[in-house]
């Protein structure tokens, strides 16, 4: 569940290169596609998660392989064959600047559905913007007891100034913590911006790693709960905001998020990306890619791979709603609380 952006500083390694593929292997058309292939055969994790028949995929792809195709044609089978992954943890890089993401359609077309600008002018009294990197920022709804928190990345120097928001915003009767667009980061980010949320100790999630050649190989599960309560923990009601774009760690923070009573879920589901990535993968062409590694079941014993966090209340935007200066989903979660709260 690592952010892509801290791979680029790997990629010129060359001698990971070789560490990975091996020094003997051929660079043809046809080589490049079975490693790559294979190499996904062994260690992907989601196959069963994803309802993903990857032999059935070899046969549909593999022939239109071979060593006289171009690197465009040869760019564009790779690319077709991990689409069927849905999955925006597995990426294809040409070492160039170019890269294309499993899954990447749905999640781009999201970010028309929301705008920050009109959040900021129609729906907010006052802004304050911790750092633009950080995408972080919180007010006031206009006209209502309502704090708002925005947060674009599961990264930063210091978790804790969450903390120091929370105390700001801490009476008004309710906060709308908009994810949409998280681009995820670190699962430890996840974890500790949660926790100024909490109201106990909760069972949240397991993880395993595949660790061998067969489909069922993973290793021992690990345990993920909810940070305790703290004194200053926020447990009046929270609506969170979501879309398809809300990924990875985003999604962590969600289910830490939903396993609290004062919290509801209110827009489109999100992408449904929970796993961790792989080391950097290299072929003997020098591209390289990354793929998921682990599996993510919830306390029922199932995955939200590929599926996402399904809305406590579903809406979402249309690029014509922006265009026409509204935000249905935000509308939404006011409606919910005076509703359902008395909050206005």
């Amino acid at each position: 569940m690592k952010n892509l952006i801290f791979l680029f500083a790997l990629i010129s390694l060359s001698s990971c290169s070789q560490a990975i593929i091996g020094e003997d292997q051929p660079d043809t058309q046809t080589n490049n596609f079975e490693i790559f292939w294979n190499d996904f055969e062994q260690h992907y994790s989601l196959f069963t998660e994803r309802d993903i028949n990857w032999n059935e995929l070899y046969n549909v792809y593999r022939p239109q392989v071979n060593d006289e195709i171009s690197d465009e044609e040869l760019w564009s089978i790779l690319s077709n064959l991990i689409e069927h992954l849905d999955d925006s943890h597995t990426t294809l890089y040409d070492g160039n600047g170019h890269h294309y993401s499993s899954g990447y359609s749905l999640n781009e077309q999201s970010s028309f559905e929301i705008s920050e600008e009109l959040i900021i002018s129609k729906y907010l009294d006052f802004v304050t913007e911790i750092t633009s990197e950080d995408r972080l920022l919180y007010g006031k709804v206009k006209d209502k007891n309502i704090g708002y928190i925005y947060l674009g990345v599961m990264r930063g120097e210091n978790p804790s100034v969450i903390d120091d928001i929370i105390h700001e915003l801490k009476d008004y009767d309710a906060i709308i913590f908009d994810i949409r667009q998280n681009e995820g980061g670190d699962d430890r980010y996840s974890a500790r911006i949660a926790q100024a949320f909490s109201d106990g100790k909760h069972f949240v999630f397991t993880t395993q790693t595949r660790n061998g050649v067969n489909y069922d190989d993973f290793d021992e599960i690990k345990e993920f709960y909810t940070y305790p309560n703290q004194e200053n923990s926020y447990v009046k009601p929270v609506v969170v905001l979501t879309d398809r774009a809300t990924i990875s760690a985003g999604e962590t923070l969600l289910s830490y998020m939903k396993s609290y009573e004062h919290v509801i879920q209110v827009g489109d589901s999100t992408a449904g990306d929970f796993s961790t990535q792989s080391n950097i993968r290299f072929l003997p062409n020098a591209w390289h890619y990354i793929y998921s590694i682990q599996k993510v079941l919830f306390p029922n014993g199932e995955s939200l791979d590929g599926v996402g966090h399904v809305p406590d209340i579903y809406i979402k935007n249309t690029e014509a709603d922006i265009s026409s200066l509204n935000d249905n989903v935000f509308d939404r979660a006011i409606k919910y609380l005076f509703e359902e709260h008395n909050i206005e």
